[in-house]
Parts: C-alpha cells; structure tokens; sequence
C-alpha cells in the first residue's frame, strides 16, 4: 500500500467507490426522513439537533474514506474487504439513525460508527506498514481515530444532556486528527480525484432530494390534494435543485486544493453543503405535508424547513469557492440572494419564492462572468 501519485493521470472514482457512496447515500435519505418526521411533529429543536448529529457521523465517516482512498487504494482483496465492512457500518448506521433522531438512542448508530471507523484504522495501518516515508502520520491517523471511538462508545452511558457535550467535544478531537496526524509527513492526494468524489457525492444527494420531493408530491396528489396548491411547490422545488445543481458545479474544484488548509476548509466546509442539501428534500416535503393539513406547526416554521437549508447551502459554496473567483460584484449577488431567500421564509408561495430567487442567482452570475473574462458563453474552466 504505497502512496500514489498527485499527478498521476486520468485518475477517475472506482467502481468500488461508487458503490460506497450509493450505500451512504441510504444514510443520508433515513437521516432526512427522520428529520422530516420530527419537524411535523412539531418537536424541531429536537429534530434539528439530532439530524446535525448523525449527519456529521455519515460525512465525516465518508470523507475520511474518501480521503485515504486517494492517496492509498491499491483495490486489491484486503482493502476491498475492509471497504465492504465500511460499507457494512454505514448500513447499520443508517438502520439506526431514525431511533437515534426521535428517540435520542444513539446505541445503533454508534455500532455503525464504529464498525466504519475500526476499519479505517485498519487501513491505516497497513498504509503505515507499507509506506515508511509517511509512517508517523499513518500511526497518528490510527492512534486518533481508536482512542475517539472509545470516547464514543463511552458517550452511550451519558444522559441527554451530557450526551450533547461530549458529542460536542468528540467531534471536535475527531476534527483535529488530520490536523495532528499530518504534522510529521503530508499524505499525498489527488486533486482531481477528491474533486470528483466530492462532486458525485453532491450529485447524490441531491438526486436523494428529487426523490423525496418526488414522493412528497406523489403522496399529496394522492391524497386529493388540489394540484394547484401543489403545483407551486413543485415547480419551486425543481427549480432550487437545478439552481444548486448549476452553482456547485460552475468552478474548477481542483486549482484551489492547494495546500492541506484549503483541503481541509473544502472538506469541512461539505459538512453544511452536503447536510443542507440533504435537508431540503425533507424541507419541500414538510410544506407540502403543511398545504394538506398533515403537520403541527405553522406555515413560517414550514417555510423555514426549507428556506433556511437552501440560504445555508448557497451561503457556504460561495465561502468555498471565493478564492477561485473573488469578484466583489458575485460577492454582492450570492450574498443578496442569500438574504432574498431568509427573506422568503415571510412571503407567500415561499418555495416557488426561493426556486425564482435561486434560478436568478445562476442568471446573473452568467451574465457576470460573461460581462467580466468576456467569454459569451458564461462558461468558466470546463
């Protein structure tokens, strides 16, 4: 298990990576719908709590995944093996994330964060084995995630309460891991590669969205719903995904994978963009479960569900992406849109509202790119 190559070309995602994220992604939809449930019940501090808690085990479970995979995936049997177990993790994580947002019985999902965990120390010791250059970073890597795992296991025994505190002080020990673990040596990842990862996970999720939204919408016009009161949720919803869709993908990722600091801003900073992303299918279904009656709250708190997620999502990508295009006039459109969607939280049609101020955004950042590098076709880097 030799480190591979920065350069090395035409490095592309894995079948094996692939299914990995498919299998996540199972997660990720179990973790949305639980949150969902919650916030019609009306108990959303609840909800909101619980869903940033599993959530941060699936991404930072994947993300440190998908980072040893670029530097180390000899796809061979062994590590093959140990990706499937992974993979088992995740699954077991995602059968329990329902019991651990309504219920706060976070026993299951520990068990699959561990499982996970446990094998990514595994890799990493045959990493530190295989490659003597970057041996102390490797044993790091091992020695920090082991010893945060028995803080996990240990967290079980807590109440409520003091459940909360020391997730809080575990996520961030495991936060700090790579910062420590890549003192004495750097691993070596591929730019491309991690951009393309990530990318693909974002291209999941939000297909996760279009199929809860999808069955939201389904379900209403079941139920007899009028597809007028519909109708305007449906063409708001499609035209945020394909707004989200537009600006995640309008910059060229790897020119700012740089250093290890902006690698891991980027990485980090995907905690709220994958996150949001995933909230705003359960978002658009809560409204339309509020138009037919079904839910406890308000129509502000619905609106909220989705509004919020969709503002948190533009807001961080263009904090990630400033430093390949720090224009001051995209700076002032991203940040009025941003204010213009919080703002749709009041207004009427508040989904229809937020897909027309989305879209708008993809306009004129167009047309600005266009007016500013002089290219009519408002493409940049592709």
């Amino acid at each position: 298990m030799r480190s591979r190559s920065a350069d090395e070309e035409h490095r592309t995602s894995t079948a094996l990576e692939l299914f990995f994220d498919l299998c996540f992604v199972v997660a990720v939809a179990q973790a949305a719908g639980a949150f969902e449930h919650e916030v019609v019940i009306d108990r959303i501090g609840h909800g909101v709590v619980g869903y940033a808690t599993v959530f941060f085990a699936i991404w930072w479970a994947w993300m440190n995944f998908t980072w040893f995979a670029s530097a180390y995936d000899t796809d061979d049997v062994f590590y093959r093996l140990l990706t499937l177990v992974q993979i088992t993790g995740a699954l077991t994580l995602a059968a329990g994330a329902t019991k651990a947002l309504e219920n706060s019985d976070f026993t299951v999902i520990t068990l699959g964060y561990v499982i996970m965990r446990l094998a990514m120390v595994a890799q990493w010791l045959r990493a530190a084995y295989s490659d003597p250059d970057r041996r102390r970073c490797c044993l790091r890597y091992a020695a920090g995630i082991l010893t945060v795992q028995a803080g996990w296991v240990g967290r079980l025994a807590l109440a409520h309460e003091g459940g909360l505190a020391a997730f809080c002080v575990l996520a961030a020990l495991e936060l700090a891991v790579p910062l420590w673990a890549e003192q004495p040596a750097h691993t070596v990842w591929h730019p491309r590669h991690i951009a393309e990862r990530f990318g693909l996970f974002t291209l999941i999720v939000l297909g996760e969205t279009v199929t809860a939204s999808t069955v939201a919408v389904r379900t209403a016009l079941d139920t007899d719903a009028p597809f007028g009161s519909i109708a305007p949720l449906a063409i708001g919803g499609i035209l945020t995904v394909y707004a989200m869709w537009w600006l995640y993908f309008t910059y060229d990722v790897p020119v700012q994978l740089t250093s290890l600091a902006t690698s891991l801003r980027w990485g980090y900073g995907h905690y709220i963009v994958f996150g949001s992303a995933a909230a705003v299918g359960a978002g658009l279904a809560v409204n339309i479960e509020h138009i037919g009656g079904h839910t406890l709250i308000g129509p502000t708190t619905a609106a909220a569900t989705y509004t919020v997620p969709v503002a948190l999502y533009a807001a961080v990508l263009r904090v990630l992406s400033h430093k390949a295009d720090p224009s001051r006039t995209l700076d002032v459109l991203w940040t009025a849109a941003v204010l213009g969607i919080l703002a749709a939280t009041f207004a009427p049609g508040p989904v229809l509202v937020t897909g027309l101020i989305a879209a708008a955004l993809v306009a004129a950042m167009l047309t600005t790119v266009a007016r500013e590098r002089g290219r009519p076709d408002g493409r940049r880097h592709r």
